[in-house]
């Protein structure tokens, strides 16, 4: 009996047991196992094999897949069954719902480049696309060019080529802003439409071309830059975002600025309500909670991730934090997971982005007296070395922690020149009275570590923050952009030159700080922006009168004389322009920007460089010679009086038989002042106010700083000295006899060598190697 009682029992556990392998076995999957869905419900999701389309994207006709006709993707027999962004007509190769997008951007081919047609990357003005800065490089292949770069927002930008018919065609050998057959440079911020040209155009040898790409795409699928020239178009990175108008405020209401619960280590983490944020006050971005995926946008809860199957209690992090004997076991719960142990009942919960609330339950044991009394004595004299050993563990850390920073710090001062400016200050070239070395905590805490509410502007070398020290003083830092050794040379240089110089008009350095991941200088806070803010743009709380405009210039001018001619050495600044020109709080006139700077040796006339300069401002007979010499300085200053005298930009757009051609303001004002058309190109101020005599010895003064032949400028000592002269004749209320003689002669001049350079001055006013970033300002407070 007893037998067959035992034999009913194990057919009895085995129907159980295989009852509940069935039920297992066929359970539905749960709502983590499915696949989180990207589009609208009855709207195409995919597009070709690889390429989906998650919402605000949709394909075809139904206006309900997509968030306007910006959104609207093509795909059909039409496009061979590629996604194709309807309105821009620029193929997809992938959507990421982070705000980026990769498509296909035409390749811009110049000279004989057989069976190749010239085209232009799409206009993207109004979309809510923009080219991706930081994804995406400017590059050209071309022997001994200038490519050049026009943005929607008058940014000019270039890059250079040497020859070197030896060179390895690698897709990274030597293209950088001055490369070998091949030269790269970065993009600025938000640009949506953009024209390529490589310059001279009526010399163009072979086949030559210019493109934006992907930078990650150019560098792992390039084995030689010269590959491009088989292919029309090349990936780019374009940055999508909602604006944030009636229709979207409407939609996304409700999700906007939704409080997102805070993370803690339990199970109670389970809100996966997507919520939205505004960024510049213009466009809307989404997100789901940590430990969910999916796609916000469509404003439905988000799914949990499974990280159990994603065996995350393996992790170095888990395992790094689990104390406990046994191997984890996984159990998964909505926003996070739990590992345990079952050997010894520990139990840790984490969450979906990180964090981690470990317990341990043990199985209450029945304890006899004396293994409490043993207990106890053990725990007595092991509390005071346990707490000694946590003491010297923690001390431990602190100079480990200490000594890393410490390495950490040297590192870098190395890395960002210091041995180079330690080498400057032994040999006496710096004033070590005037230069502080700061710290790298003092500065994080004057900008609020460097907060981007505290940038003052940007530039080709870097970004200028406003900062407070604890005693209320206001600063500027500038944090600059280091990427090779010439780099470091130019900030070792401005450091250099800013330390010989005591001028009220000239931008005070402070001190700088090298223990940082890229240099800092500190300079005095100069609070009203940049010269050329006043001058092109409308100011109606301060408009600059005549007596300012001359005030202004006679500071300059007394500035670059003492650069010339009273420093220590003299000092050529090479980049004289009206956004390198500060005011301070009395309007005075700041020299800034000596990045490019160079001291010379006194009794020495020139300096021979690579061309460095901007766009408009550039000297052409250093254009051609490649010899720096302070009349350089004296001609760029020449073009910032003619700015204060017409209120015209140093380049313009003139709409020519082959598009768009750029002129520059020297040579405009030189064929007005030979045209007798002077007072018709003159700012209305400058009309109303100065009289007629004063402003012809102010443009006769201008002709002669912009002479074509060097010899014949002006010292800056004169320049300064004439410009106080006119100064003080409005100041006494003095007639002063009109100076035709002089005009007459400086018009003379030109005329001489105006035929032989013409020219030369028509490149020279149109190229530069300045980043794009200095070339025109985009606020009253651009870097400098």
């Amino acid at each position: 009996m007893s037998m067959q009682l035992l034999v009913h029992h194990h057919v009895i556990m085995f129907v159980l047991l295989f009852w509940c392998r069935i039920v297992t076995e066929t359970k539905p999957a749960s709502s983590s196992e499915l696949a989180p869905p990207i589009a609208k419900p009855n709207c195409t999701t995919h597009c070709g094999i690889n390429v989906s389309i998650p919402y605000p994207f949709g394909v075809g006709p139904n206006k309900d897949c997509y968030f306007n006709e910006w959104f609207q993707i093509d795909c059909n027999e039409s496009t061979g069954h590629k996604p194709f962004l309807r309105r821009a007509q620029m193929e997809v190769l992938n959507i990421s719902i982070d705000g980026t997008l990769q498509v296909k951007s035409p390749v811009t081919f110049f000279g004989a480049c057989k069976g190749k047609e010239t085209r232009q990357a799409p206009d993207l003005t109004g979309s809510p696309f923009v080219y991706l800065d930081r994804k995406n490089m400017f590059t050209a292949v071309s022997c001994g060019r200038l490519a050049t770069m026009r943005s929607n927002v008058n940014f000019f930008l270039g890059c250079n080529s040497t020859c070197d018919d030896q060179s390895t065609d690698s897709a990274t050998y030597r293209c950088g802003t001055i490369g070998t057959n091949c030269c790269q440079t970065t993009i600025p911020l938000n640009i949506s439409v953009f024209t390529t040209e490589i310059l001279p155009r009526d010399q163009i040898d072979g086949c030559n071309y210019a493109f934006l790409v992907d930078q990650d795409w150019f560098l792992n699928n390039l084995s030689s830059y010269r590959a491009i020239q088989g292919m029309d178009r090349v990936p780019v990175v374009l940055e999508w975002n909602i604006s944030l108008d009636n229709t979207s405020h409407k939609e996304f209401e409700g999700f906007i600025g939704r409080k997102v619960r805070p993370y803690y280590a339990n199970k109670a983490n389970n809100d996966s309500t997507p919520y939205c944020k505004i960024y510049n006050r213009s466009s809307v971005h989404c997100f789901c909670p940590r430990g969910f995926q999916g796609n916000p946008y469509l404003l439905q809860p988000c799914q949990d991730i499974d990280e159990c199957k994603l065996n995350r209690c393996m992790d170095p992090d888990v395992v790094a934090s689990w104390n406990f004997s046994g191997s984890p076991i996984c159990e998964n719960f909505a926003g996070g997971y739990t590992c345990y142990s079952n050997v010894t009942r520990a139990t840790c919960d984490f969450g979906g982005g990180g964090g981690s609330s470990c317990y341990y339950r043990p199985k209450p044991p029945l304890l006899s007296r004396a293994y409490r009394i043993r207990t106890v004595l053990l725990g007595v004299f092991m509390g005071p070395g346990l707490l000694l050993l946590l003491v010297g563990a923690w001390y431990a850390y602190k100079v480990i922690k200490k000594r890393k920073n410490i390495k950490r710090k040297e590192k870098f001062f190395k890395r960002n020149g210091g041995l180079l400016l330690q080498q400057q200050l032994s040999s006496g070239e710096i004033n070590v009275e005037k230069i502080k070395l700061f710290k790298s905590e003092e500065l994080e805490k004057s900008t609020d570590n460097f907060n981007i509410d505290r940038i003052l502007g940007q530039g080709g070398q870097g970004t200028v923050y406003k900062g407070m020290f604890a005693d209320g003083r206001i600063i500027a830092v500038k944090k600059s952009k280091i990427l090779n050794e010439g780099q470091l040379s130019e900030f070792i240089n401005e450091v250099v030159i800013l330390s010989q110089i005591n001028h009220r008009n000239v931008v005070q350095l402070l001190g700088c700080c090298l223990e940082t991941e890229v240099p800092l200088l500190v300079y005095e806070f100069i609070p009203n922006g940049t010269l050329s803010h006043y001058i092109h743009e409308q100011n109606e709380d301060f408009p600059l009168t005549w007596k300012m405009r001359l005030r202004i210039a006679t500071e300059i001018a007394g500035a670059l004389s003492y650069l010339h001619g009273a420093a220590s050495f003299p000092i050529y600044h090479r980049d004289i322009k009206s956004t390198n020109i500060l005011l301070d709080d009395k309007y005075r006139a700041k020299v800034a920007d000596f990045g490019t700077s160079r001291s010379i040796v006194i009794g020495q006339t020139h300096l021979t460089t690579a061309v460095h300069g901007t766009f408009g401002y550039l000297d052409p007979e250093y254009f051609q010679s490649s010899q720096f010499t302070e009349k350089s300085d004296v001609y760029s200053f020449g073009v910032v009086l003619v700015e204060l005298l017409t209120g015209l930009q140093p380049v313009s757009a003139v709409t020519g038989s082959e598009g768009n051609e750029y002129k520059g303001l020297a040579t405009y004002f030189i064929t007005s002042m030979q045209e007798d058309r002077l007072f018709g190109i003159l700012d209305a101020g400058v009309v109303m106010e100065g009289s007629q005599t004063d402003i012809l010895t102010f443009a006769n003064l201008a002709m002669r700083c912009l002479n074509m032949n060097g010899r014949n400028r002006p010292t800056m000592r004169e320049v300064a000295t004439e410009l106080e002269a006119i100064q003080m004749l409005i100041e006494n209320t003095c007639n002063v006899p009109q100076n035709y003689n002089g005009v007459e002669s400086a018009l003379s001049d030109i005329n001489e060598h105006w035929d032989a350079v013409s020219s030369s001055t028509e490149s020279a006013s149109n190229v530069g190697l300045s980043s794009p970033l200095d070339e025109f300002p985009q606020s009253p407070s651009e870097a400098w």
